[in-house]
């Protein structure tokens, strides 16, 4: 008996940071075989799937950061609230005005998979806040450090303007440095008070998060197999619409006409060059759709 007691001891890390990241590692492999993620990785995206990625990411942050706002004073999560330098809705928000234009709001639908996960989310924040930690630290910390590198990618061979537009949500004006703040972060999270029930509870809520995921990566892919079905077709040089209605456009092309805008939401946006569309999926999911929790 005493010896099972050590192995048990010996198995769980002490710090919460790193007990996670041991947890999860098995899940996580799963999230990054996906049939969904795999295409990626060969370069298989469009437009379209881009929007979708990052439709499912505004649902899912907007009641993350609400659960959030609704605990910001529970003992359980006030060490690690950080809205000003975390915080991705609106930055999600103004993303989305950039690729669907001002009434967005009216051409996104959450899917099934991610309402699970919206749900699961706000079920916690509403019932056991004390599970929110799990949530907060696999989605921030995992955006947080691939961010930068993937907006410079991002910004070369889509073409976007310098000034970040189409790619706020990799941005975090508040962290100046990524390295110290994710320290920060992991150190505020340790010393939350748990007790050995609760933790087992978040590292298992953190599992849970890597599966909702997994779910949302599958329907997304039987999403995009419809639409090839239904055949879309890929352009190769698409233009990107601007905030701008008139002047002299000196960030970008001429604002499209609404036939040509609603053409360009059901095509190909990354560039034909492989190796290139190769290095942004590749980065684009392991930094961020993937939950990268190892990179942190």
């Amino acid at each position: 008996m005493e010896g099972s007691k050590t192995h048990s001891s010996e198995s769980m890390p002490g710090d919460l940071s790193e007990a996670l990241k041991e947890a999860t590692k098995e899940v996580h492999v799963q999230a990054e075989s996906t049939e969904f993620m795999k295409n990626f990785q060969r370069g298989q995206v469009s437009l379209q799937e881009f929007k979708m990625v990052m439709t499912s990411l505004y649902y899912i942050y907007s009641a993350l950061e609400e659960e959030i706002e609704r605990n910001k004073d529970h003992p359980a999560y006030i060490p690690v609230y950080f809205p000003a330098e975390l915080h991705r809705k609106t930055a999600l928000q103004e993303d989305l005005e950039y690729f669907y234009g001002p009434l967005w709001r009216e051409e996104i639908s959450c899917p099934e998979s991610t309402q699970k996960y919206v749900n699961r989310l706000h079920y916690v924040g509403q019932h056991e806040p004390e599970l929110l930690v799990a949530h907060a630290y696999t989605r921030y910390l995992g955006d947080l450090s691939g961010g930068q590198v993937l907006k410079k990618i991002a910004q070369k061979v889509l073409h976007l303007p310098s000034t970040g537009e189409g790619l706020e949500f990799f941005t975090f004006e508040g962290v100046s440095n990524a390295t110290k703040f994710k320290q920060l972060y992991r150190s505020r999270m340790n010393s939350i008070e748990m007790d050995p029930a609760t933790k087992k509870r978040v590292l298992e809520e953190a599992k849970q998060a890597f599966l909702l995921n997994i779910q949302v990566f599958e329907e997304l892919q039987k999403l995009v197999s419809q639409c090839h079905e239904n055949g879309h077709p890929a352009q190769q040089k698409p233009e990107l619409r601007t905030r701008g209605t008139s002047g002299a456009h000196e960030h970008g092309p001429a604002p499209m006409k609404e036939g040509e805008k609603t053409l360009m939401k059901h095509t190909g946006m990354l560039p034909s060059t492989p190796l290139a569309r190769w290095i942004l999926v590749l980065s684009f999911l392991v930094t961020t759709v993937a939950v990268g929790l190892f990179a942190m």
